[in-house]
């Protein structure tokens, strides 16, 4: 056996049977270690979701256009995460079989991160072709680079953790991503409270948001090598026979095109799903700042204190919506069993629908505390009943792949949001408000939708 092998092997409990034939009980510090990492890793993504539009309105770009710029990360998702899977399934080095993806993606992802907040400081000029191109550009990178360190994260999970501790994995994984939400989001608003400059000169972006992404790049690299020394994965032969999959055929890789033509029933059925989820999530995305500014500061200067203002806010309710998340993680969903999938995913698309639609009517700060608890509910529960209820439907072979394509499922509902939003938009009046109105229509007719999905072994 493998050096590989052998420390895979130690990472089973010891009280537990380790058959030739199914995967083991992995021990929860094991699962740490696997799920961990995602705290780092969201910590971009909720810096870049939370921020993005802060940054493209401070550099200038048109709101009427800021669905463009959210086209670029979905878009990567799209192409990247597919790819990576289908390559992982088959790479197989001294540094195991999905770290090696980690292992290049981590620093490129933390470099961009450090670029893309000074899209308006090196002299381009407010509303600059080179300054929004230059911004535009950091942000496909930085999409690009943090989705090549989501997936090993996402894949482990498949390749390690049996039926009885997946919704425990895919719980603490979401969990601790929200987490790392919790402090990327505050940053700003923490740095503003200690005194850095929450404001610039026109079109720069300020000194607290840049400050939060330098330190967001620095805790991505750390966590991310937490991952790479402490996970050991199963070296070929041990994943075959654990997986059922026969070694004669270990190195057969179908085309992405092919997978997708025999793909299980389940990918097409949650995806149906998640066309409605993600595209209101996109929209609170793009238009949640501004629909703060509009609602509680009565503005949509992006240069006025007043939106920077609403800016740390949401930055502020991101983090309370992580910390629901997170308490909603740990306190329920660890805790589901197999046949609670479906009523839970449809239980959390209603709570936040309701908690989209209640933005519309707030006008009060701490108010808005409470439809974005909801909203960290429905945030959280939508994505790991979504991964558990796919990969019940998965054998093993080409699991990479899939778990890649799937990611599909939630790229192309932004695509169509951001593509949808120039009629939307102008429809309603430029109300960013109103987005969300429609953002929560959305995720109702998400929770209808959820009847389609027949998974193996949910019966509600």
């Amino acid at each position: 056996m493998s050096q590989n092998a052998a420390l895979a092997r130690e990472q089973a409990a010891p009280d537990t049977p380790v058959s030739d034939n199914s995967l083991p009980k992995v021990p929860l510090k094991t699962i740490f270690a696997m799920t961990f990492g995602f705290f780092g890793v969201n910590m971009a993504f909720s810096l870049q979701s939370s921020q993005m539009g802060r940054i493209f309105q401070t550099i200038g770009a048109d709101p009427t256009k800021l669905g463009f710029f959210f086209l670029l990360p979905p878009l990567a998702g799209m192409v990247v995460q597919p790819l990576i899977g289908k390559y992982s399934d088959v790479t197989w080095n001294r540094f195991g079989r999905r770290m090696p993806y980690l292992i290049i993606g981590a620093p490129i992802a933390a470099l961009v991160m450090i670029l893309l907040p000074n899209a308006g400081s090196f002299g381009f000029g407010y509303a600059s072709l080179a300054a929004l191109l230059f911004g535009a550009i950091a942000i496909l990178f930085m999409d690009l680079s943090s989705n090549v360190c989501m997936q090993p994260f996402k894949m482990i999970i498949g390749d390690m953790v049996n039926e009885d501790q997946k919704d425990l994995a895919w719980s603490w994984q979401q969990s601790y991503s929200n987490l790392g939400g919790v402090l990327a989001t505050i940053f700003p608003f923490v740095l503003t409270w200690f005194g850095v400059s929450n404001v610039a000169a026109k079109g720069t972006v300020p000194l607290s948001v840049r400050l939060a992404f330098y330190i967001g790049a620095g805790i991505l690299l750390l966590t991310s090598i937490y991952t790479i020394v402490s996970v050991k994965e199963y070296d070929p032969a041990t994943y075959n026979r654990y997986h059922h999959v026969k070694a004669e055929t270990k190195q057969k890789t179908a085309s992405l095109w092919r997978l997708v033509k025999t793909a299980p029933r389940a990918f097409w059925e949650i995806s149906f799903v998640q066309l409605f989820d993600w595209f209101a999530i996109q929209y609170l995305w793009t238009y949640g700042t501004g629909a703060i500014a509009d609602n509680v500061w009565h503005t949509a200067n992006a240069a006025s204190a007043g939106y920077q203002a609403a800016g740390n806010w949401f930055g502020i309710l991101s983090c309370i919506q992580s910390l629901a998340a997170v308490v909603w993680g740990f306190a329920v969903l660890s805790h589901t069993k197999p046949s609670q999938r479906k009523f839970w995913f449809r239980v959390s698309l209603v709570l936040g629908g309701a908690g989209m639609i209640w933005i519309y009517f707030i006008h009060s700060q701490w108010l808005l505390i409470l439809p974005f608890c909801l909203i960290g509910i429905c945030y959280l529960t939508m994505q790991t009943q979504a991964m558990s209820l796919f990969t019940e439907s998965l054998n093993g072979k080409n699991e990479g792949a899939y778990l890649g394509l799937f990611n599909c499922g939630i790229c192309l509902p932004q695509i169509i949001a951001s593509l949808a939003s120039f009629a939307i938009f102008p429809a309603i009046g430029k109300s960013m408000p109103g987005m969300l109105v429609i953002a929560g229509i959305a995720l109702l007719l998400g929770a209808v939708s959820v009847s389609v999905i027949h998974p193996k072994l949910s019966a509600n």
